[in-house]
């Protein structure tokens, strides 16, 4: 997921907090819209071992260098049940800008995550995804979640969070179940993108077959 709003000083403050990080050396590429791995339900993870702990490192180094918030295990061409958030404490306000989660460490490995529960209250904010660049569209979700997962160290958690980190969140949840931020789109607001839809979906399959 991307950064709406202020773009430019999330983007630098990402790239800044990711050169003190000591990162895997693994290579990763984003995937992009037309791709079918971006459908493909994530497989659950059994074992949380090296290989996993490495992944998480390089897809939050990949989330970083394109100034992302979130990334899900299919959008470096993974099906695997996975996603890495790093949101930043600005980001991470209430209406009164009171810090809503200041216990959660940043980056955030989440696997096999599942939401449990959601809250009625709903509100709409414009979202971005880093598989679909320069296409942004208003989305309502849920204010607030509750979610079950594991961690990098195999404990299981379960997780009410609510705003802006619900809803990315609820962003990268819905990757790793295979449903995109444009199945969520209005239908007027999708017709309105689908020429850019379908430039993008050709130009990912183009590359395929190169």
């Amino acid at each position: 997921m991307l950064p709406l709003g202020r773009r430019a000083h999330v983007g630098q403050s990402l790239r800044s907090r990711a050169q003190t990080r000591t990162v895997s050396p693994m290579k990763l590429t984003l995937h992009y819209y037309g791709d079918p791995i971006l459908r493909e339900p994530a497989q659950p993870v059994d074992t949380i071992d090296e290989a996993i702990r490495e992944l998480a490192q390089a897809m939050i180094r990949t989330m970083h260098q394109e100034s992302g918030i979130g990334l899900a295990a299919q959008q470096i061409g993974r099906n695997t049940a996975i996603c890495v958030i790093d949101l930043l404490p600005e980001m991470d306000v209430d209406d009164d800008d009171q810090r809503l989660h200041p216990d959660i460490a940043m980056p955030w490995v989440l696997i096999n995550p599942k939401i449990v529960t959601t809250d009625a209250t709903a509100w709409v904010r414009e979202e971005g995804c880093l598989s679909f660049p320069q296409i942004t569209a208003n989305i309502q979700r849920p204010w607030t979640i509750e979610l079950v997962y594991r961690d990098l160290d195999g404990a299981e958690h379960q997780r009410t969070v609510s705003g802006m980190l619900a809803r990315v969140v609820q962003h990268e949840v819905d990757h790793l179940n295979g449903v995109l931020f444009i199945d969520r789109m209005s239908h007027v607001k999708k017709f309105a993108l689908k020429g850019k839809l379908k430039r993008l979906r050709e130009e990912t399959r183009a590359q395929q077959e190169g």
